[in-house]
Parts: structure tokens; C-alpha cells; sequence
């Protein structure tokens, strides 16, 4: 069974009062990853299927069809695993 570090290459987190974490997904599971984020997930605002502006489990996400993910007002690290766990698997 494929585990949420199957999806992810790297996680950089912003600096700044509000935290942000910007996960970007592996190229060659982008693909399947974005397909499972987009059906699980409440699409507020999509911009050509390029951008789309999601809501999950009240966290806002920016996804992009290149394969990043803009996660806004996390908290900690933690917080963004659980949520990309319940995205991804």
C-alpha cells in the first residue's frame, strides 16, 4: 500500500505571521495524487483546470496542476501530515 511519502518530494514551509506549507508532489505520481485531492475535496474556484481553490476539513489549499499544493493557516508539520494522509491514501 502506497504511503503519503510515495506522493510528496519536498515540503517547504513560508516564513511570516500566518504559517504556510507548500508540498510539492513527486512528477511521477502528480497525476494520480491531484485526481484523489480533487475528488475528495470541496472545489471553491477552478482558473482554466490549471488553479484550483479547495476546501477540505476547513483548511483552504491552493493546488496547482503542476503538482503543488499551497496549504494556508497550518499550524505546525504535524497538522499538515494528517491532512495530507486523509488527501492522499
Amino acid at each position: 500500500m502506497a504511503g503519503v511519502e510515495d506522493y510528496i518530494a519536498r515540503i517547504e514551509e513560508t516564513c511570516g505571521e500566518e504559517k504556510h506549507f507548500i508540498v510539492f508532489l513527486k512528477y511521477e505520481k502528480r497525476d494520480e495524487a491531484l485526481a484523489k485531492i480533487l475528488k475528495r475535496a470541496v472545489i471553491e474556484k477552478s482558473i482554466s483546470s490549471i488553479i484550483f481553490e479547495i476546501k477540505f476539513n476547513g483548511f483552504s489549499v491552493r493546488v496547482y496542476a503542476s503538482g503543488k499544493l499551497l496549504f494556508k493557516g497550518l499550524k505546525d508539520k504535524s497538522l499538515l501530515s494528517n491532512v495530507l494522509s486523509a488527501l492522499l491514501l
